[in-house]
């Protein structure tokens, strides 16, 4: 019997084709935190509110599969990780703190391949509802050792 275009496409664990394994997503929206965040000293002053959106890719066939918690993206642990980092969390930028937040992700959740993470700060410009920024990262490939 030859091989079928589908047949090399799919996942010997799951019957996914390999194109789609990462195209499953964990989503948190509207995680409300509190920092000190900004450049001007008037910011420094006090606690803002910040509104994290975010999008994680990763593989869930065998969370969906085994109904485990140990098999999946603990997305509590992840929404009490941010808000933890964000209220200890010292910055001007909002930029810096995104990038701070990826990165702890990527090293504590080795399940999530993608991020892309929507910061919005409300309380920034009086005469929009809400700046902000959406930033796209994804977890660096391991080098390759080539002798």
């Amino acid at each position: 019997m030859t091989p079928t275009r589908t047949d090399s496409l799919k996942d010997s664990n799951t019957g996914l084709q390999n194109r789609d394994r990462d195209r499953d997503r964990i989503f948190i929206t509207g995680l409300k935190t509190q920092a000190v965040i900004g450049v001007f000293d008037w910011e420094k002053q006090f606690k803002q509110p910040l509104i994290w959106d975010l999008q994680l890719s990763t593989n869930l066939s065998r969370a969906a599969q085994t109904d485990a918690l140990e098999d999946t993206v603990n997305y509590k642990a992840i929404c009490d990780e941010i808000i933890q980092l964000t209220e200890a969390s010292r910055y001007d930028l909002i930029e810096a703190l995104a990038e701070h937040i990826c990165q702890h992700i990527f090293a504590e959740h080795s399940g999530v391949t993608h991020i892309q993470l929507t910061l919005h700060k409300p309380n920034a410009i009086t005469e929009a509802d809400s700046v902000g920024l959406i930033l796209e990262r994804t977890r660096p490939q391991p080098e390759k050792f080539i002798n």
